[in-house]
C-alpha cells in the first residue's frame, strides 16, 4: 500500500495548494477595485518591475529574431523563396509566439523572483502581521498593485520585444544574407492582421497576471525563514515559467 499511500497523499497536497491559490485569486478581485486605490504604489511598482525588465526583454528579443531569420533562411533553401518569404516569417513568428513567449519567460525569471523574495521577506520578518494590525488589507495593499503593474508592463515589454525582434530579423536578413531591405519590410506586413497582434496582446495580458499571481501568492505563503524565502522563490519561477506554456497552448487553441 505504500505507493498508494504515496500517490494519494500527494494528490491532496496538490488539490490542496490548487485550492488554496483559488482563494488567493479570489481574494485579488475581491479587493481589485475596493477603496482604497493606491494608483502611485501601481505606477511604482510598474517601474520597478517593468522598466528594470527592459534591457534584457530586449536583448531577448533582438537575438531571437536575429536567429530566427538567419535559421529561416537556410531552412527554405531557396534564395527567389527566402526573399519573398523570409519577413513574413520573422514578423509573424514574433508577433503570435515567439515575442509574448520569451518576453514573459525573461520576466518571469527576473519579477517572479524579486516579488517573491520582497513578499516572502516580508512575511517571516512579521511584517504583514503587523500589517493586518494596523487593519491595513495585505492582498489590497501588496498584491493588487504589483498584480496590476504586471498586467500593464508585460503587454508594453512584449510590444517592444515584436518590434526588436523583427528588427533583429532586419538587420540579419539586409545585412548578412543579402536581401533587399524594401523587399523585406514589405512582406513583413504583407501578410500581418489585426489579429496577429491582438493575440500576442491577450497572451501577455495572461502571461503577466500569471507572473504577479504565482510571485505574490508564493511569496505570502512562505514560511520556515531565509530557507523559505529562498524556496517560494524557486517554486515562484518555475511554477510561473510552466503556466506560462500551459497557458500559451490554451490561449492560442481557444482564439483560433
Amino acid at each position: 500500500m505504500r505507493p498508494v499511500t504515496f500517490i494519494g497523499k500527494h494528490s491532496i497536497k496538490y488539490l490542496e495548494s490548487l485550492g488554496t491559490l483559488g482563494l488567493f485569486v479570489y481574494d485579488f478581485f475581491k479587493q481589485l477595485f475596493k477603496y482604497p486605490l493606491y494608483f502611485k504604489l501601481t505606477l511604482r511598482q510598474a517601474e520597478l518591475l517593468g522598466v528594470n525588465s527592459l534591457p534584457i526583454v530586449l536583448l531577448t528579443s533582438f537575438f531571437t529574431g536575429a536567429v530566427l531569420a538567419l535559421q529561416s533562411y537556410h531552412g527554405f533553401g531557396n534564395k527567389a523563396l527566402a526573399d519573398t518569404s523570409l519577413g513574413s516569417v520573422v514578423a509573424l513568428s514574433m508577433l503570435r509566439e515567439l515575442g509574448p513567449v520569451l518576453a514573459s519567460l525573461m520576466v518571469s525569471g527576473r519579477v517572479g523572483a524579486a516579488i517573491a523574495a520582497e513578499l516572502g521577506t516580508m512575511k517571516v520578518s512579521e511584517q504583514i502581521d503587523a500589517m493586518i494590525t494596523l487593519a491595513t488589507n495585505p492582498i489590497k495593499y501588496l498584491v493588487v498593485p504589483r498584480v496590476l503593474a504586471c498586467c500593464i508592463m508585460v503587454p508594453l515589454l512584449v510590444t517592444i520585444a515584436n518590434v526588436t525582434g523583427i528588427f533583429g530579423g532586419y538587420l540579419v536578413a539586409t545585412n548578412m544574407l543579402d536581401i533587399n531591405a524594401y523587399s523585406y519590410m514589405q512582406n513583413s506586413f504583407a501578410n500581418v492582421q489585426f489579429d496577429d497582434v491582438l493575440l500576442g496582446l491577450v497572451k501577455a495580458l495572461v502571461f503577466g497576471f500569471i507572473i504577479g499571481i504565482m510571485g505574490c501568492y508564493h511569496g505570502m505563503k512562505t514560511e520556515s525563514g531565509a530557507e523559505g524565502v529562498g524556496k517560494a522563490t524557486t517554486t515562484a519561477v518555475v511554477y510561473g515559467s510552466v503556466l506560462i506554456l500551459i497557458a500559451d497552448y490554451f490561449v492560442t487553441a481557444f482564439l483560433f
